[in-house]
């Protein structure tokens, strides 16, 4: 099956040696995004709700570039570095996500690329 490698200068450009998102046939598969503000090498300003706003705007812009949208995502992956911090991030999650939710999981891990707080990537369905 024919893969094909998804750029977009709506999103943040890959810090290292990956792709922003590979599609193939009807799946698009979003590397984890941290919460890089596009244009910039700066992380958003503020704590967990603004990273978690700007990883899920990030992941918005590279799905819509590869033909889909978040509202098409069938399961996200999402990397925080305080567990507290998940009641804030589900509610943040809760302004792009309604009704139907996509499969999910949340795991608290000891470091992030830059220093991000958290870091969510996607599988998204191209309509």
């Amino acid at each position: 099956m024919k893969r094909t490698i998804i750029t977009t200068e709506s999103a943040p450009a890959a810090v290292g040696p990956y792709s922003q998102a590979v599609k193939t046939g009807n799946l698009v598969f979003c590397s984890g995004q941290i919460p890089l503000v596009t244009g910039t090498k700066n992380l958003a300003s503020g704590g967990i709700e603004e990273q978690t706003r700007q990883c899920l705007k990030n992941l918005t812009a590279v799905m819509e570039a590869a033909g889909s949208s978040l509202q098409a995502a069938v399961k996200l992956q999402i990397f925080i570095t305080k567990m507290k911090n998940f009641p804030k991030v589900n509610a943040v999650y809760s302004e792009f996500f309604m009704g139907e939710f996509p499969a999910r999981f949340c795991v608290e891990v000891s470091a992030l690329p830059l220093g991000a707080l958290i870091e969510i990537d996607a599988i998204g369905v191209c309509e």
